[in-house]
Parts: C-alpha cells; structure tokens; sequence
C-alpha cells in the first residue's frame, strides 16, 4: 500500500493477486473528475497514428492531459482507467504510452475491453479517466 496526498494505492488487497499494469484498489477525498472517451484525434479533427496502436495511444494520453488539466486535475490525481480497445493485442503498445504520462510505481486502477469495433473504423483505441482532486469546499479545507 502506498499514500501519497490523499489517494492511497493498495496493489494487492487480502487475498487478491496484484495486477499486472493497475492497482486493484485506489481510495481518496476530494471532488470526482470524470473524463470521457479520449480518441487519437488532434485539436484539428485530425487522426493521429492511423494504423499504429502506440501513436494513436500517445495522442489519446495528451488529451486526456489536456482535459485533466481543463478540471485541475494531473495523471497524479487519476484514480481509474478504462481502456476499450479493437485488438487487445495493442494493449502493450497502450502501456508503453500510459507510462509516458504516469508514474509507473502508481499506477491508477483499470480496465480493459475489447470491442468489436469504436465509432470509426480506423480508431484503434478510446481511454476514459475518473480522478480526484482537492475540493476547495470540504470541510477543513
């Protein structure tokens, strides 16, 4: 178990095997940020990576950077992941793009599905996010 701030990671609970690129269990205060599907497309509109899982991945976590930060928010903050992917194939190359954006060592919870197909065929992958962030109108803040 880690804490840091007001989110602790608890990699393994009681009786539970530890994940391999998540925490099974992340816990905290503060307000809910949720952060929805974030695809590989530029501020233009544009696709970014058309057929490469890890550029499509690398543009998907800077917009999900971007709408953290719209919200007050960083990676630090995030406490769930879900990833939807066409081939769970990509998933390696996704991982290797999260860990650009966040630290290894904390990961936040997750999940992945595959699916048979997102909104445009040439989409490899959409990542939503759930974080939390200090709350200015808490009590005894």
């Amino acid at each position: 178990m880690t804490t840091s701030n007001r989110l602790t990671h608890i990699p393994a609970p009681e009786g539970v095997r530890p994940g391999t690129g998540y925490t099974n269990v992340v816990t905290g205060t503060g307000r809910l940020v949720a952060v929805s599907g974030q695809i590989a497309l530029d501020e233009d509109g544009n696709l970014v990576g058309k057929d490469d899982p890890g550029s499509q991945a690398r543009q998907v976590f800077e917009n999900l950077r971007r709408c953290l930060a719209a919200a007050g928010a960083t990676f630090d903050d995030v406490i769930k992941l879900t990833y939807f992917l066409t081939d769970v194939g990509h998933l390696p190359a996704v991982r290797s793009a999260r860990d650009e954006f966040i630290d290894p060592t904390r990961l936040p919870a997750a999940s992945a599905v595959q699916v048979a197909a997102l909104f445009r065929p040439d989409l490899l992958l959409e990542v939503e996010a759930f974080a939390l962030v200090d709350d200015p109108t808490a009590p005894g803040a």
